[in-house]
């Protein structure tokens, strides 16, 4: 009588967790597919016009960026690190004492006026403000310095990926980053500029090869403004449109579902004008642990491959369209197989643009 007591127990407690266990399983397969309708929903229809157009980029950081710090030799000849563990790679310097500091320039006139006397440097530390309390070194010319190494502005060349119909543009699908921090720059202001391609660098295993432009920073070449750099691309708006985009014709877009891995082409102007170069999509991640990495892809074009030895520097960018849709843009390219590279999902980069 015991044990059939027992039994029943355990029958109506595996059936219990059996049927627990389905509905959670059953809940979460239509909260995935719940997000792959809404995903469809918020893509479908929407038009953008395609790029692949070359730019001048030039960007100001928001504050002073700190690339290291360096020993000085002081006037009676001692060497002296007067930074050293007070400020660190990737900071910003935002202020001296009650005198605000956006530029080098700006932070260079007041190192200019220091005395033998200790300074509050004010710092952005990531999402932290923080001050540190140093004091200045006079060197064997006379001049006080602090021993810091900074940057207050990054320059190069990219590509343009889309623009929507309130003249807003994405580009690069990555972000720009320092060369010796590697940190992503915040920035205060960016401006675009029309650029030209002079010379292509071909690609090899193991070297990566990059478009050569020339860019002239006048008044006269502006395209544009640069509002915000991000872990998936530019961002701005452009003003000058009918100077860059020459065919204005708008394509949908595609929400990452509607993807296919096989045949797709890519936009880019390393022949001096834009055109369409096949591709072979080979793997999608729909999740991918780096966001601009959700797309694999491999250059089939023989014309492209002759010019470029497959994906080089400044082709970043560069879109990607699948079945009559922009579906992503070109982002790395492997190491070791230039033929080969990553995408970015277009709706990731739409994130960061109003509509």
């Amino acid at each position: 009588m015991r044990k059939k007591w027992y039994r029943r127990v355990l029958m109506m407690f595996l059936v219990f967790f059996l049927a627990a266990g389905g509905v959670y399983c059953y809940l979460e397969l239509r909260k995935d597919a719940l997000r792959q309708e809404v995903s469809m929903r918020t893509f479908s229809g929407q038009l953008v016009i395609p790029g692949g157009m070359p730019v001048g980029i030039y960007m100001e950081t928001d504050g002073v960026m700190v690339l290291g710090t360096d020993e000085i030799k002081s006037e009676d000849g001692t060497k002296v690190s007067p930074a050293e563990n007070l400020v660190q790679d990737g900071d910003y310097i935002i202020g001296v004492d009650d005198t605000p500091v956006e530029t080098k320039k700006e932070l260079l006139e007041v190192v200019q006026n220091f005395t033998n006397r200790s300074v509050i440097l004010h710092l952005r530390r990531e999402e932290e403000y923080i001050d540190v309390k140093l004091r200045p070194v006079r060197d064997e010319g006379g001049e006080y310095k602090l021993g810091i190494w900074v940057r207050d502005n990054a320059q190069g060349l990219g590509t343009i990926t889309f623009l929507n119909g309130n003249s807003e543009f994405g580009a690069l699908g990555h972000g720009i980053h320092d060369v010796d921090t590697n940190e992503l720059l915040e920035i205060s202001d960016g401006t675009l500029y029309e650029t030209s391609i002079q010379n292509i660098k071909k690609g090899e295993n193991g070297n990566p090869g990059g478009m050569e432009g020339i860019i002239v920073y006048n008044h006269y070449n502006v395209l544009g403004q640069i509002t915000k750099n991000t872990d998936t691309g530019i961002y701005g708006t452009i003003d000058r449109i009918d100077r860059i985009f020459q065919n204005q014709e708008a394509v949908p877009v595609a929400a990452k579902e509607e993807i296919e891995k096989g045949e797709a082409v890519i936009r880019c102007a390393v022949s001096g004008e834009v055109e369409e170069y096949e591709i072979r999509i080979t793997k999608i991640d729909t999740s991918p642990k780096e966001v601009n990495k959700g797309i694999e892809i491999q250059i089939t074009d023989e014309k492209l491959l002759e010019l470029t030895g497959g994906i080089i520097q400044g082709m970043s960018g560069s879109p990607i369209l699948q079945n009559g849709k922009l579906v992503g843009a070109v982002t790395h390219v492997f190491v070791q197989d230039a033929t080969k590279g990553y995408g970015i999902f277009i709706e990731t980069m739409l994130e960061n643009v109003d509509g």
